[in-house]
């Protein structure tokens, strides 16, 4: 339909539109990491010892879960998680030592909008702002956009959580505001606010690309 000058406004137009696919559980290949799909029997134990390097359990701060009693607590999680198919979650592997140093999923993904999240983020102490962590992050990003071709990339996160909302900053998302009262913390003792960012498609291929070639730079350089 013609649309005239009485029309009320709808937007931009998305020309010959269709809803895209569900993130299969696939393998991403990088230079430094390798993400892949998360299990419990593969995974659990080696993530659970590299999380149990944070002494003080800040690591689980503004997540809706842990700190884990033990291995086997991080391994059930897992493994609900899964059976749960609400999102496909990733190990995160450092290819030098071959043990995954962290986690990663994808979350609240809407095919017909062509939007997703890349949430439930967690990394050991000594990867945290580090070359493979920045590659994993490129990984799924390359991932939903050139390969999935979804529209909108977000990342939500506590809007206390200082280091997140850097790291999503650094990574080329735009701030796009706070939702008050968003949830209730884990504990039960303090309301959440939730801050919301993303990258759209039309920003994407300028955003790999920086991110791409800071992290060959890095690791030319030997920086870790």
């Amino acid at each position: 339909m013609n649309a005239t000058s009485s029309d009320p406004p709808l937007g931009p137009p998305v020309p010959n539109w269709l809803p895209r696919q569900l993130p299969p559980l696939a393998v991403m290949n990088g230079r430094t990491c390798r993400v892949e799909p998360i299990d419990s029997t593969r995974h659990g134990k080696a993530l659970y010892a590299a999380y149990a390097t944070d002494r003080e359990g800040r690591l689980w701060t503004y997540l809706p879960w842990g700190p884990y009693s033990g291995p086997e607590e991080l391994c059930a999680r897992i493994d609900a998680v899964r059976a749960s198919g609400v999102r496909p979650e990733y190990a995160l592997i450092d290819l030098a030592s071959g043990k995954p140093f962290g986690q990663a999923s994808y979350l609240n993904i809407d095919p017909a909008a062509g939007s997703i999240e890349v949430g439930g983020i967690v990394y050991a102490p000594a990867f945290q702002r580090g070359i493979a962590a920045t590659e994993a992050m490129y990984l799924m990003m390359r991932h939903v956009f050139d390969e999935l071709d979804y529209r909108r990339y977000a990342w939500q996160c506590n809007s206390l959580n200082a280091r997140s909302r850097a790291a999503a900053t650094r990574l080329g998302f735009k701030f796009e505001g706070v939702w008050r009262q968003a949830n209730v913390h884990k504990d039960a003792t303090a309301i959440r606010r939730g801050s919301r960012s993303s990258i759209v498609n039309g920003r994407r291929s300028r955003l790999l690309s920086s991110i791409g070639w800071r992290q060959k730079i890095l690791t030319l350089k030997g920086v870790s």
